[in-house]
């Protein structure tokens, strides 16, 4: 007879969450970084970028959610994964002069409204994944609060909060 191991998954909140820890076993733990996208989102302003992981010029943005975004652009694509409640994606495209400056990396805030024509809306719900293209404008909106985990490149608004956040 076969004994099954049995493995409990625990999926996080902004409402419940465990900050869990770096369990090294055969390491130096100095080389390790760990933070916790749902505390920090807990401690963060509503649609701030609060960098929790790095790789290059890439990086893992925690934001909280909660009411309407301002209206953002990117020079390039992002991606962005709900954590935790729901969301509500509207793409519209640019209009003349409302793109990102060459060069400039991460999303930047739009003055005002998009001039172009609405792509779409998507309503996004833990664990789904919406792609932000380059080209397009895009705000998030909530009901309640939420986290959105934001794939993109470092920009000028991403917030590094290092010594706060991370357990070593």
């Amino acid at each position: 007879m076969t004994r099954l191991t049995r493995y409990l998954t625990k999926f996080g909140s902004l409402d419940g969450y465990e900050k869990g820890r770096v369990e090294v076993i055969d390491d130096d733990a100095r080389h390790y970084a760990f933070s916790n996208v749902y505390e920090v989102a807990s401690r963060s302003r509503p649609y701030e970028k609060v960098a929790v992981g790095k790789n290059r010029q890439y990086v893992l943005e925690a934001i909280r959610a909660e009411g309407t975004s301002e209206w953002r652009t990117c020079s390039h694509d992002e991606f962005a994964l709900v954590m935790d409640g729901e969301v509500t994606v509207e793409l519209v495209k640019l209009g003349d002069g409302q793109q990102a400056p060459a060069g400039q990396e991460g999303s930047v805030a739009l003055d005002g409204e998009p001039g172009g024509p609405r792509m779409g809306t998507i309503v996004a719900r833990r664990g789904h994944m919406a792609l932000l293209p380059t080209g397009a404008a895009y705000r998030f909106r909530t009901d309640r609060p939420g986290v959105i985990l934001l794939q993109t490149i470092e920009g000028r608004d991403t917030i590094y909060k290092w010594a706060e956040i991370c357990q070593t």
